[in-house]
């Protein structure tokens, strides 16, 4: 049996790619993203290609075809998922052929329920397999009527089932949340509310559920949903959420990478306090108990040295920005704070870039950038979900959105919005003077009402902000150059600024705060050794899903949320 060469998967980060060499692309099941030239060139070594025609490979189980993602200009175009699926489903017989396991030939034929509603038209008619859980079902009797959906998006798929099924009265049987797995043709519906509709000839199920399944056909409460949080993934809006949480990541190393950026994993342990607030996880070591329990427990020093939960990648970051010039950090950061606020978690994730050469200007300028970039990505590939949220959860968020990606974003100074709060004749719960940081409604204030746009604030006192932001040279350092982003419904979405650069007025800085400064010694050294002006922000990650979804809740935009008193999955 004529085999393909071995292809040797070379992993790209976590992203799903497709390899585009010679006018061919071999398609994985573990990437959707074509490689460009150079990753082409190193891999030239490592491919075998003969004729024009689909070979399989036993050892990467992969399939190659004659690439029709070449675009007019010769350049590589991405390879979705959607498009590898109905293509490796749509293989010839001589691919699968050469498939060496049943198994194998089986996957050929699975595909996603995305896939199959996208594809609509080309798929009717057509053998497929889908994989889920059972939203719903209705028996009719002789018939009976699914809906499965498996994740991959918003809708399902209903599946007509005949009483003549072996398994029928199993079938009919099942109840929300069920696992199956449905083998048949893909046809026209003739009912209502929905296009498609999978006759199924066979039926597997995986798991079965009682009446005792805490989500039901109705309802429920964010609220009663954070109860069960390992189960509210499987509701429709969650799984929106998860959906373009993941798009969001994705986008956000789509910018930098194709902005030229290193991404640098920053340490989750550390013995420096970015803020100087000292509000920090600490890492401690506890024995266990002894058998007898008897003795005195006690806790030690892991690293020889008070050690704690990060609270920002900042200065790791830049540290590395003074080597590579333009990085940034994606990770979790860890606040003990006790907050009980719709915009605060104990553990979140942060995006923060570090650029040396780069002021204030320059800062906002990328941090706009990098904004509008992620949210007109996700209204291009979340349409379904998108349309969701402006139906369900924020009417009109997806037109604001489009407005937001379309307009410059307003820049003012500090001393400006201090002027507009005051002459706003509105009653705050917090008193509005200059040298005070703004508080949340003084924010939404600026971004919600009055501009009802995102604006950067910039130019902040220095005694409210961290130091290792940069002294102003005009004011004699009476401001730094810092900068937030404020945008409508959550206030502050980004802080950055340009970071002081100078070691003489650095360390004058951790003497006023009191901050031990051996505790700092390797920051200081990148001032002592090829200083650089270099500048950088950071975004916290759950208000950024926030702002694009219309969620209410930071607590409803991440996974297993951490709170004060909650830590339960």
């Amino acid at each position: 049996m004529a085999l393909c060469g071995c292809v040797v998967a070379y992993a790209f980060s976590t992203f799903r790619c497709c390899k585009n060499f010679q006018n061919r692309i071999v398609y994985s099941s573990s990437f959707s993203h074509c490689w460009n030239k150079t990753h082409l060139t190193r891999l030239h070594s490592l491919l075998l290609f003969k004729s024009a025609t689909w070979h399989w490979c036993r050892v990467t189980r992969h399939c190659s075809l004659p690439c029709t993602n070449v675009s007019n200009n010769g350049k590589f175009k991405c390879c979705t998922s959607t498009e590898e699926e109905l293509k490796l489903q749509q293989a010839p017989a001589v691919c699968k052929e050469e498939v060496g396991s049943d198994r194998d030939k089986e996957d050929l034929a699975k595909v996603r329920i995305k896939t199959i509603l996208e594809q609509g038209e080309r798929m009717v008619d057509k053998n497929v397999t889908i994989r889920g859980w059972v939203r719903s079902i209705r028996d009719q009797k002789k018939f009976a009527f699914l809906v499965v959906n498996d994740g991959s998006c918003l809708s399902g798929l209903q599946v007509f089932v005949e009483s003549t099924l072996q398994s029928y009265e199993k079938v009919k049987s099942l109840l929300t949340g069920s696992s199956v797995s449905v083998s048949g043709k893909l046809v026209h519906s003739i009912g209502r509310g929905q296009q498609y509709e999978l006759q199924a000839d066979d039926v597997h199920i995986y798991g079965t559920c009682d009446a005792s399944y805490p989500l039901q056909k109705k309802r429920h409460s964010f609220e009663y949903l954070r109860r069960i949080a390992h189960l509210r993934p499987r509701t429709n809006t969650f799984g929106a959420v998860m959906r373009v949480r993941s798009m969001l990541a994705f986008a956000t190393h789509c910018f930098f990478q194709e902005n030229g950026f290193v991404y640098i994993h920053s340490p989750i342990i550390t013995a420096s306090d970015c803020e100087g607030a000292g509000e920090m996880f600490r890492v401690l070591t506890e024995p266990a108990k002894s058998l007898n329990n008897s003795g005195k427990e006690g806790t030690r020093e892991f690293f020889g040295v008070p050690t704690f939960l990060t609270v920002s990648g900042q200065l790791s970051a830049e540290a590395y920005s003074c080597a590579l010039r333009d990085v940034y950090t994606f990770g979790p950061a860890f606040r003990a704070e006790y907050s009980n606020t719709t915009r605060h978690l104990s553990e979140f994730w942060m995006v923060e870039p570090e650029m040396a050469f780069a002021d204030l200007q320059a800062d906002m300028t990328n941090a706009e950038s990098y904004v509008k970039f992620v949210i007109r990505y996700v209204l291009e590939k979340c349409k379904e979900d998108m349309d969701f949220f402006d139906r369900f959860i924020e009417n009109g968020l997806t037109s604001r959105l489009h407005n937001y990606v379309e307009k410059p974003f307003i820049r003012i100074s500090y001393t400006e919005a201090i002027e507009i709060l005051k002459k706003s004749g509105k009653s705050f719960q917090f008193p509005v003077n200059w040298g005070e940081d703004l508080a949340t409604e003084h924010e939404r204030y600026l971004a919600e009402e009055y501009f009802d746009h995102p604006v950067f604030v910039f130019n902040y006192p220095a005694g409210i902000k961290a130091f290792y932001m940069r002294n102003n040279d005009h004011d004699s350092g009476k401001t730094v150059a810092a900068m937030d982003l404020l945008v409508p419904r959550i206030g502050e979405l980004i802080g950055g600024s340009e970071r002081e650069e100078r070691l003489e007025v650095l360390e004058q800085k951790l003497h006023e705060l009191g901050l031990e400064a051996e505790n700092y010694w390797w920051y200081l050294d990148l001032r002592r050794f090829g200083s650089v002006p270099h500048a950088g922000y950071g975004l916290g990650f759950e208000r950024l899903v926030q702002f694009v979804t219309g969620m209410e809740n930071i607590r409803d935009v991440i996974p297993f949320p951490r709170f004060p008193g909650s830590a339960e999955f």
